[in-house]
């Protein structure tokens, strides 16, 4: 990440209950995988590559105390009241930040224990040499019901970010999809906020909707597929944890 680890800002989501896991009192991201809770995964990564607590703002919501206790008042927090959708944390994290930050990194903190630093600064660096207002941090899975995917046109330029609700015919077969982690510049971040329109039957503000609007108004969009596939893992049922546990498990070569 060179010369870019000083100038991020990371947001790190961390405000969900957790409800297809049924997590009635623990966060969903101080769920263990590996005996160590998933979101510390991402933040040691993070911090042993040289980004420092204060770049990081980790937003919270659901049971707040006990993911503070655990991970320590180093960090920047944002408390998002009501659970509002993606879009809304993220502004939460954004308003928390010191403002000497131009550019910043919104990711999940309960899909980003996989990640390998390089490939993280590779995407940063990729959004701030390119200049552009949002970068779409995408992977190849083999197995992705359930899950919006990545369309492109016929020269393979990122066209559309098409969530699962709006899947045409064909598009099952396409194994690119969103990992939920964005690099935006801050400013047309906040600008475009209030853009946004809720999520239909839901009546939140999800970060998918601003890649429409960057579309709509002709805002410099792109995107960086992982190379590793495996280094996106999305932990939402059971068996998910389960999996990634014993990935975690699996003593290092």
């Amino acid at each position: 990440m060179g010369k870019n680890c000083n100038n991020i800002g990371i947001i790190i989501l961390a405000a969900g209950k957790g409800r297809r896991l049924n997590c009635s009192d623990t966060p969903k991201v101080l769920l263990k995988i590996g005996g160590k809770p998933i979101v510390k995964y991402v933040l040691e990564t993070l911090e042993s590559n040289g980004i420092g607590k204060n770049q990081i703002c980790i937003v919270v919501g659901f049971k707040k105390e006990k993911i503070i206790r655990e991970l320590g008042r180093c960090y920047i927090y944002a408390v998002q009241e009501q659970q509002l959708g993606t879009a809304h944390a993220a502004l939460a994290g954004a308003d928390s930040l010191p403002e000497k930050f131009r550019d910043i990194l919104v990711m999940n903190g309960d899909d980003s224990a996989f990640y390998g630093f390089k490939a993280l600064g590779d995407f940063i660096g990729q959004h701030i040499l390119d200049k552009n207002d949002i970068t779409i941090l995408t992977v190849e899975i083999d197995y992705p019901p359930g899950l919006g995917r990545i369309i492109r046109d016929k020269n393979g330029k990122f066209a559309e970010m098409r969530e699962k609700e709006n899947l045409k015919p064909g598009d099952e077969k396409i194994k690119e999809i969103n990992t939920g982690a964005y690099c935006f510049n801050r400013q047309w971040f906040n600008s475009m906020y209030c853009r946004l329109e809720p999520i239909s039957g839901l009546g939140e503000y999800g970060l998918p909707g601003l890649a429409r609007i960057a579309i709509e108004n002709n805002s410099k969009i792109g995107e960086y597929r992982l190379k590793d596939g495996s280094q996106w893992f999305g932990i939402n049922t059971a068996r998910q944890l389960a999996k990634a546990n014993i990935l975690k498990s699996k003593p290092k070569i």
